[in-house]
């Protein structure tokens, strides 16, 4: 998998996840989103970031459209975090699925949240070819959340 992909977020966006995120914390999802907090590898702090949590044939996912980032990192070595809208805090497990079984969930992420992700695709977008997609794959990292009862 290729490690290096990564758009940093710019002043207007770190606000504007500021405010999504503190929605979520009161119970407000724009759209689906949510908070995700994952243990930091390094402070050993819950770190938090609002995320667009996509569920395709009764399973949860969480895509980073915006490459490797430091929660994708977080969650490598944590192997599981916690989705928050309100009140409602869901553990999980989550497990990273390979660049092979991606094309379907990216497809279906992209058909969902395209309109605000596709400019982390580099022109790569739900109707892309299976070939552009699975391109794509390995600068997105997708995990397979499964939350604890």
């Amino acid at each position: 998998m290729s490690s290096s992909h990564y758009v940093r977020a710019n002043s207007l966006e770190v606000r504007m996840n500021r405010i999504v995120g503190w929605l979520a914390r009161r119970g407000v999802s724009l759209l689906g989103t949510a908070e995700l907090s994952v243990r930091g590898r390094k402070s050993g702090t819950m770190q938090r970031i609002p995320v667009n949590p996509f569920t395709q044939d009764g399973v949860q996912y969480l895509i980073s459209a915006r490459g490797h980032s430091q929660w994708v990192r977080n969650m490598r070595a944590a192997g599981g975090g916690e989705l928050r809208l309100g009140r409602k805090v869901h553990t999980f497990t989550a497990e990273e699925i390979q660049d092979s079984e991606k094309l379907p969930v990216l497809r279906g992420y992209l058909e969902r949240w395209g309109w605000e992700v596709d400019r982390f695709f580099q022109g790569v977008t739900a109707k892309s070819s299976d070939a552009e997609i699975l391109a794509a794959g390995p600068d997105h990292p997708v995990f397979r959340i499964t939350v604890m009862k």
